[in-house]
């Protein structure tokens, strides 16, 4: 029986991504049997048209991270000039063809993606109570195995706990130490403290949604390794 409920069910605004996303994981769901499977393939497909865009940007990153100690000098030497200390990093970026925001697209591009499967988990009758592997057993619930926190504690109080965002979280600090570091103290501060945002932010999202996130996290670091061997490898021929 095939009722085609994907068409009747009102997604919001994210509709037009959600309906199409929806579809391919009950399509893989089919072949595989498990929505949780059928989420990382899912996450994996969506990666693929990026992958040339998250390499750019990775390179780009890696390079901006050598020029740093330049960009620092040139911010030093016009400080009292931010026109000119303007031109001269724009000049600075131009030569060694870096895009100081490049790292930033291919996130921007996938939060369409990451709130049409936020509305698929929330709506979507098909997932309620679809079990993964071991301990989850709704992907369309919090992972609860550690049980909740205390509901005294401030802002957090009553959340979920489980391994899956904290597998999640750690992923995020894996990422970070694969990733170029900046010489701002401050921007670095706020860059190790992230991956303990989000996992107190993911602790209550669903299963599927976090198991989205930790795979995509992954794949990122696989991809970033890779881009590393190559730039460790083009430098040392180079």
């Amino acid at each position: 029986l095939n009722l085609h409920l994907e068409h009747i069910i009102d997604f919001g605004f994210f509709s037009i991504v959600a309906v199409p996303l929806f579809w391919v994981l009950k399509f893989f769901y089919k072949i595989l049997g498990n929505y949780g499977w059928a989420i990382i393939v899912l996450t994996l497909i969506i990666r693929i048209p990026f992958i040339p865009l998250i390499n750019k940007s990775q390179k780009s990153m890696k390079k901006m991270q050598e020029i740093q100690p330049r960009m620092a000098e040139i911010r030093e030497k016009y400080k009292k000039d931010p026109k000119r200390m303007q031109q001269e990093l724009m000049e600075l970026y131009k030569k060694h063809k870096v895009n100081p925001v490049g790292g930033c697209l291919p996130i921007l591009l996938q939060i369409p993606i990451f709130f049409a499967l936020y509305k698929i988990l929330l709506i979507a009758i098909e997932l309620r109570g679809a079990p993964f592997l071991l301990w989850i057993k709704d992907l369309s619930a919090p992972d609860t195995l550690f049980g909740h926190i205390p509901s005294w504690f401030p802002i957090i109080g009553g959340f979920a706990v489980g391994p899956l965002p904290l597998l999640m979280g750690a992923s995020m600090v894996i990422q970070q130490k694969m990733t170029p570091t900046s010489l701002d103290p401050t921007q670095n501060r706020l860059m190790m403290i992230m991956p303990i945002i989000f996992t107190f932010l993911f602790l209550n999202f669903a299963s599927g949604l976090v198991l989205y996130w930790l795979m995509n996290n992954v794949f990122s670091i696989i991809q970033q390794f890779y881009v590393n061997k190559k730039l460790e490898r083009e430098k040392q021929e180079g």
